[in-house]
């Protein structure tokens, strides 16, 4: 089995690639081979506009990152994200199978396909499950503290369950893109979650916090709590969004603007504290869904190790402020590392969701077969260990 794994994040703005090599010791984060982006074409606000334009992407980042890695990519593991990604709440049951009434890995699974039965229609019409997690289990009626039921008795075994969804005409037309590219789509996964792997710490995924992905476009979040995800919201704005103010506030060309929002020192004397308005103004209202979202799950206010932002528009430099204060939270940067001191790597976090999609794919390895039609769902609800090697990636 090839030690090679490969991540493609495809953005509205860029599609990016990362090249990864396993570490030897499994508590290291995947080494980085190499690297390669390129200009998204066919997408809006992460949606696949043109499958043609989206594959002619992918391939050219794809052809960079081999370049560098020196590793030609057959196969990679994808990041599916835009404004299709939703969320659903379910609940499953199964009778314990076994005569002496010990809970199995099998009894689990068995309550968490049926929790994915129940999922109320008007929830996943036109939708497919990426991924099923189990939020809390209970055994005949009395919820356990543990993560996992099995070994104990009970005569039949329940689970709340978060399901993040996708609309499937978007799944369909990703993975027809990246197989026009020529590339194998080993696995998929939520953008958020992917980022989540390289952004935050265990301690911030213990104790709550929110990862807010602000993209070109768009604007992602997913929210943690007691080391597993659950919460994900995605809103049709981004960085573009505080580009188009400046650029008519300050009557200015795109390019300019995009300097602007950066800090950037141009030539030609503006107004600082005009620029700035401009921005708080747009970054304002981007808290402000963030903040409804907070409130709308019960969470304002309640987690602990607050905002970490990603993306290329997370850097601008009155983010961190204008989150603290308007979600009333501690605020930061997310910064990406895998250990390397090379410059030449990327240590920016808008490569977050393409180097944590390579985290994913090299924890699914052995877990599943390459993706056939239901990918993560498939492993999910299968009734061996299974669902246990799923859950242990939540865990502290």
């Amino acid at each position: 089995m090839s030690n090679i794994v490969t991540g493609i994040d495809i953005g509205s703005y860029q599609v990016k690639v990362v090249i990864a090599e396993r570490a030897d010791d499994p508590r290291q984060l995947p080494h980085i081979l190499g690297t390669g982006y390129a200009e998204s074409r066919g997408l809006k606000h992460g949606y696949v506009i043109s499958v043609p334009d989206v594959a002619r992407s992918v391939a050219a980042a794809v052809a960079q990152a081999s370049k560098a890695a020196g590793h030609k990519v057959e196969r990679a593991c994808i990041g599916i994200g835009g404004i299709g990604l939703d969320e659903a709440f379910s609940h499953g049951e199964a009778a314990v199978e076994r005569g002496d009434s010990e809970i199995t890995e099998r009894d689990v699974a068995r309550a968490i396909a049926a929790s994915e039965k129940a999922v109320p229609p008007a929830a996943i019409t036109n939708k497919k499950i990426l991924h099923t997690i189990p939020l809390s289990f209970s055994v005949d009626g009395a919820r356990i503290l543990g993560k996992n039921p099995a070994g104990m008795k009970g005569s039949r075994v329940s689970v709340d369950t978060f399901l993040i969804t996708c609309l499937d005409r978007h799944v369909a037309d990703i993975l027809s893109a990246v197989d026009e590219a020529g590339i194998e789509v080993e696995d998929i996964a939520a953008s958020p979650m992917a980022a989540s792997f390289v952004s935050l710490s265990k301690m911030q995924k213990r104790v709550g916090c929110i990862l807010a992905n602000i993209g070109s476009e768009t604007m992602s979040t997913i929210v943690y709590e007691d080391t597993i995800p659950v919460s994900i919201k995605v809103f049709p704005v981004g960085g573009n969004d505080i580009t188009n103010d400046l650029a008519l506030g300050m009557r200015i060309a795109l390019e300019e603007a995009e300097q602007l929002k950066h800090g950037a020192v141009l030539g030609a004397p503006y107004p600082k504290r005009k620029i700035d308005d401009l921005i708080s103004k747009r970054l304002t209202d981007m808290f402000k869904l963030i903040d409804a979202h907070l409130k709308s799950i019960n969470k304002d206010e309640l987690l602990p190790a607050g905002i970490v932002m990603t993306g290329g528009s997370s850097v601008i430099p009155l983010s961190a402020d204008l989150a603290k204060s308007i979600l009333r939270l501690p605020s930061r940067a997310a910064t990406l590392t895998d250990g390397s001191s090379d410059p030449s790597l990327p240590h920016d976090s808008s490569w977050s969701v393409a180097y944590g999609l390579t985290i994913w794919g090299d924890s699914q390895r052995g877990a599943t077969e390459p993706f056939g039609g239901n990918g993560v769902k498939d492993m999910v609800t299968d009734a061996a260990g299974n669902i246990w090697r799923w859950f242990k990636k939540f865990l502290p």
